[in-house]
């Protein structure tokens, strides 16, 4: 099996799981990332206040994603992106939470992804003062990118993975973790919440 799988990585707008603004994604393809895509999310009603201190980190302003696509109107474009690919992260139970939430907040549906946290990756890999992602990807070789741009967040937990499996020797990201000992869990799929939609009009 060859080394394929996703990165991703979420900005939020507030401290709300649910309340993604923009998303990054880096597909890797035999151990090499073949293909970027990165795109603003206006949040899901009730989750789309900015945060003064989530824009302190990342940038993005209530502004800057009015004509951005709702989480339900980009959620195919992403799912079409991950196909049925490992998903990586750095600390990827946030990232997880984020898909798993902003579905729920909109009643819509996510595959059951399966996913590798790349920051337990690091801690298994490197020997380190911080796991922080920058410092992760620099033990990695990747140097001096964007930190919490989405789409530079992704490229950057791409190659720590990349770096870690060379290191391992593993063919692909479920042998990376049986070596290093992690397990390779699926986010949970939450029942679709009925929406007005598919209430029958009364005649």
């Amino acid at each position: 099996m060859p080394l394929d799988f996703t990165a991703i990585d979420f900005e939020t707008a507030n401290s709300s799981s649910a309340s993604a603004c923009s998303v990054g994604l880096a597909r890797v393809r035999n151990g090499r990332v073949v293909a970027t895509a990165g795109w603003l999310i206006r949040p899901p009603a009730g989750h789309d206040r900015f945060f003064e201190i989530n824009t302190r980190i990342h940038g993005i302003r209530a502004e800057d994603v009015v004509d951005a696509k709702s989480w339900s109107a980009q959620l195919p474009d992403l799912c079409d992106f991950l196909g049925d690919d490992v998903l990586v992260a750095h600390n990827a139970g946030f990232d997880m939470t984020v898909l798993r939430r902003a579905c729920e907040a909109t009643g819509d549906l996510h595959p059951a992804y399966r996913y590798l946290c790349s920051l337990q990756v690091a801690r298994k890999t490197y020997e380190l003062e911080s796991y922080r992602l920058p410092l992760a990807a620099a033990a990695a070789g990747y140097l001096d990118f964007a930190h919490h741009d989405a789409l530079a967040d992704a490229i950057a937990c791409a190659h720590i993975v990349i770096d870690a499996a060379a290191r391992a020797g593993a063919a692909d990201a479920v042998e990376l973790a049986m070596i290093l000992g992690l397990r390779v869990p699926q986010v949970p799929v939450t029942e679709r919440t009925p929406t007005l939609s598919d209430v029958p009009a009364v005649a």
